[in-house]
């Protein structure tokens, strides 16, 4: 196995997405493999990075974050410096759950949560107005989840067998 995703491997991140939790010889039945090759694969899959890591998905409102919001960022100036700066201080904030480099109108997309409106005009104020590179934010409140993130589209992952 080089470092193209082969068919076999498309097979075993989707089932991997659909359930992080499988063991070797439930994930070697789902795919079509032996336990050995079915093992083999998910360690390379695992030490090339294309499988960064297993975790347990969350409800946020049953643990107390009934609040997500989208804020676009514009900082004070356009320098590599300044804007790995200001994603290294994003980067440490908890309620900051992924935050993105964007084109267009601001430079940074952050995704936030909190337990309510209360605390997020607390966080707003207090935490993230007080970062120094700072020119200009922008909030969108989700009113309704529609589609939450569950995993990658693997129909476009090359896939050759």
């Amino acid at each position: 196995m080089g470092n193209e995703i082969e068919k076999a491997d498309v097979r075993i991140l989707d089932a991997l997405q659909e359930d992080g939790r499988l063991t070797n010889q439930a994930l070697a039945d789902k795919v079509g493999l032996s336990t050995s090759p079915s093992w083999r694969r998910v360690r390379h899959l695992e030490e090339t990075g294309v499988i960064q890591g297993y975790r347990a998905v969350l409800d946020r409102r049953a643990i107390g974050l009934g609040v997500l919001a989208f804020i676009r960022v514009k900082i004070d100036s356009h320098s590599a410096a300044e804007a790995e700066a200001f994603a290294a201080e994003v980067s440490g904030i908890e309620e900051v759950i992924a935050c993105y480099s964007i084109a267009g109108d601001a430079d940074f997309l952050l995704q936030v949560v909190s337990s309510d409106l209360d605390a997020y005009a607390d966080f707003a104020m207090s935490t993230l107005r007080q970062l120094p590179r700072i020119k200009e934010m922008q909030t969108t409140f989700v009113l309704k989840e529609i589609k939450a993130f569950e995993g990658f589209p693997l129909k476009f992952a090359a896939g050759k067998d």
